[in-house]
């Protein structure tokens, strides 16, 4: 007796920003077979997960926001996560996904069928069958904590900022922050007033710009509800000096100067003691790592109960912290705000393409796809915020949106092939696009600036940031090219011969 499961057309994974994205695209494209499989219990991706103290997007939130869902009732310039999620909730009861969500259905394997020309996706409740997945995992959704001898034995509280315990009472307590990225630089100012004594373990400083966020006012989100345009002309003028920005990044890292004396000055405004602002100032060139804001970072680690370490932890003895510098602390907590497995997804591990290999094992010297999108070996399988679709400046929504593009044609392209076809990224064109995008890399700041930051993978190289505008990739990714392609189909064959051979029914061939 066969196992019962829901064949669909699509199966999309994930129900952050791209995967609500990705269904709301295929419900206006007319699809409806589709579902969004999500490990957790509701919606919200990366802003249902990071809900520490002080967690905010560092994007103006009518740029971090979707085109086609404007919200002109932000409350300020840059949101809280409380009220991005809360977007993402109105978002799926607007475009009525909720009979489309499969909550608590975590994908533990996805294989690719050669004979069936579908995806076989196990999950903690059930099996799907798929034409097309729609991976929409994110890069920031697998916490990364670093393998720290004797961590296992200590005696306090250990949790990573995007599994934030609130059940712990941080109050007078000797507190231990591991890390200097964007997740510490918000935790620390939310949790310096109470803790007894707060130690940052710091083993680069990051390039942190004033926060300039205020209240949205009244008059403003009136204006933007009974005049619509005027929401759109703002998200517009934000994302234009975004766009105009870029080119620093990417052509002429070297006119950053300026910039940096500018974050310098910030830092001296709040940090008077010379020793402490040696230590926060980088070696590095700005925007080699992720700009920072904030306008309470500075202000915090100058309190007398804060202390910075300027050294990553190596060791931990009982309740003693032990940096590489030899510096030893007593702590009652350990808080890793230690960033993601972004270079090295976990869902990869989890998918089976065509030759019988994980796409981790595909992507073992380094991730590589088509557009960000298609990887070779992969049919039928699309990455929503792939390989070399990150930014350093702007929104992730506008390349999430472009990403979307790509894939409603891709959709598309498949519907006009006819009933059965299948699209395989040809290795050739996956190939020539990443050679492309790691030419134009060379000369940016994110490989030249002097850091290793979490853009970079194992071996060094940038597979995490698009080295261009946002309107670049956007053209790159209005249409799909069937040259870069191969066309599968399923071989047509005659009732007798199906029965006596089912698989040779389900042959397939390439026709390219």
């Amino acid at each position: 007796m066969t196992e019962q499961h829901e064949h669909v057309r699509v199966a999309v994974i994930g129900s952050g920003f791209g995967g609500l994205g990705a269904a709301v695209r295929l419900r206006r494209e007319g699809i409806t077979d589709f579902v969004v499989l999500e490990r957790a219990d509701s919606v919200g991706g990366t802003w249902r997960d990071n809900d520490y103290p002080g967690c905010a997007c560092d994007v103006p939130s009518h740029l971090y926001s979707f085109s086609f869902a404007p919200n002109p009732d932000w409350p300020r310039t840059f949101s809280g996560q409380e009220h991005i999620r809360a977007y993402l909730e109105h978002v799926t009861d607007t475009f009525r996904l909720r009979p489309h969500l499969r909550l608590s259905h975590e994908v533990l394997t996805m294989r690719w069928d050669n004979d069936a020309l579908h995806w076989d996706i196990e999950t903690s409740r059930g099996r799907f069958t798929a034409d097309v997945v729609v991976s929409a995992t994110g890069p920031l959704s697998d916490p990364k904590t670093p393998d720290i001898p004797g961590l296992a034995d200590f005696p306090g509280k250990v949790f990573h900022s995007a599994r934030w315990d609130h059940d712990y009472d941080l109050t007078g307590k000797r507190v231990a922050m591991i890390g200097t990225g964007a997740s510490a630089i918000q935790i620390v100012p939310s949790i310096q007033p109470k803790a007894g004594r707060l130690t940052l373990f710091q083993r680069t400083p990051p390039w942190v710009m004033p926060r300039i966020d205020r209240r949205i006012s009244g008059a403003e989100r009136w204006l933007h509800r009974q005049l619509p345009f005027t929401g759109t002309a703002r998200r517009g003028l934000l994302w234009g000096i975004r766009e105009l920005q870029v080119q620093a990044f990417t052509k002429r890292p070297g006119e950053l100067g300026l910039v940096e004396s500018l974050a310098k000055a910030n830092m001296a405004k709040a940090i008077k003691d010379p020793a402490l602002r040696a230590k926060l100032t980088p070696s590095y060139r700005i925007g080699c790592k992720r700009i920072l804001l904030s306008s309470t970072y500075y202000p915090a680690l100058a309190r007398p109960n804060v202390d910075v370490v300027a050294s990553g932890l190596t060791e931990v003895r009982g309740s003693t912290v032990v940096a590489a510098d030899g510096t030893e602390t007593e702590v009652d907590a350990i808080i890793f705000g230690t960033g993601f497995h972004v270079t090295d997804m976990p869902i990869a591990e989890r998918v089976v393409g065509a030759e019988g290999i994980t796409l981790a094992e595909a992507w073992k010297d380094g991730m590589q796809s088509l557009r960000g999108a298609s990887a070779a070996g992969f049919p039928n399988f699309m990455t929503i915020i792939g390989p070399n679709t990150g930014l350093g400046n702007s929104s992730m929504i506008l390349m999430i949106e472009s990403q979307l593009n790509y894939m409603a044609d891709y959709m598309r392209q498949l519907d006009l092939l006819g009933e059965g076809s299948v699209l395989a990224a040809r290795p050739s064109a996956v190939h020539a696009w990443t050679r492309r995008v790691q030419e134009r890399m060379q000369r940016t700041v994110w490989n030249t600036g002097g850091c290793t930051s979490w853009y970079l993978d194992a071996s060094g190289r940038n597979t995490t940031i698009w080295p261009g505008t946002t309107t670049e990739f956007r053209n790159a990714t209005r249409r799909v090219d069937l040259a870069e392609y191969e066309v599968i189909r399923a071989r047509k064959v005659p009732a007798p011969a199906a029965a006596a051979d089912a698989r040779a029914a389900k042959d397939a061939e390439v026709v390219a």
